[in-house]
């Protein structure tokens, strides 16, 4: 059995509000396939304050075995995405490696994180490309990596401290580029799926209209760009994350 394992938890910010239309789709794909599973994870296991859900995801395979869910791989994904009723069993495509996709968005943001996480945290090791920086809202691991996502544990736990305060500072992500450089750092097989498993930024993909600003018609051109479609770094305008989730999963399964 393969996983779809969807952080979904309920914070004071109501960021979480839309996420059920992710949750939705992914369980509408996932009909389709006997061998595919989806979690919702809505407990967090250490104050989301102190410990942001995003670095408390790395605790996966601990919540799986916890909760005696028996799995071969473990797709971890953010719940800002949309997936395609068409989409293919990306599990098939891992050959039981490390499964990412390229961070294809903003590079002024991904350099200046690279640089600066870098300098901070790893200033003893080579910089991270900017061309193998992939997305950490798209990993799927196996129990493999076991030994590997307790190193990252250990890593967060030890410079939590730390790692907020930076966070402060550099503004420009939380665990995502950490984990670029650990991955890096521990020489994890790793292999980078289509960007249409992870179709992010849509903005400046000229992927979203947004009246007033956009020349061309109002269509979801992105159903024709890929397969998951990652509704982040959508600047602050009336057609918000809720819009674009609502409407992307009204129209692929209504």
């Amino acid at each position: 059995m393969n996983i779809v394992f969807i952080p979904n938890i309920k914070l004071e910010n109501n960021r979480s509000t839309p996420y059920h239309y992710s949750i939705k789709s992914w369980e509408k794909w996932s009909e389709q396939y006997d061998n595919v599973k989806v979690i919702e994870w809505v407990d967090p296991i250490m104050d989301p304050n102190q410990f942001k859900i995003t670095l408390q995801r790395y605790w996966v395979h601990d919540i799986l075995e916890h909760n005696d869910v028996e799995y071969d791989q473990v797709l971890v994904i953010d719940a800002d995405t949309i997936v395609h009723p068409n989409c293919p069993n990306f599990f098939n495509e891992t050959k039981n490696k490390f499964g990412v996709v390229i961070n294809n968005g903003c590079y002024e943001w991904t350099t200046r994180s690279i640089k600066q996480w870098g300098n901070a945290l790893f200033s003893d090791v080579p910089k991270v490309k900017p061309w193998k920086y992939f997305n950490g809202g798209f990993q799927i691991t196996n129990k493999s990596h076991i030994p590997f996502y307790k190193s990252v544990q250990k890593y967060y736990t030890s410079n939590i401290n730390e790692i907020n305060r930076l966070n402060e500072q550099i503004k420009a992500g939380t665990d995502q580029t950490i984990i670029n450089y650990l991955v890096q750092q521990h020489s994890i097989d790793t292999i980078y799926l289509p960007e249409a498993y992870n179709l992010q930024d849509l903005f400046r993909k000229n992927l979203l209209h947004i009246p007033g600003h956009s020349w061309f018609s109002d269509e979801l051109r992105f159903l024709e760009a890929g397969w998951v479609y990652h509704f982040n770094a959508i600047p602050k305008n009336p057609r918000d994350v809720k819009y674009w989730m609502e409407r992307t999963y009204n129209e692929l399964y209504q």
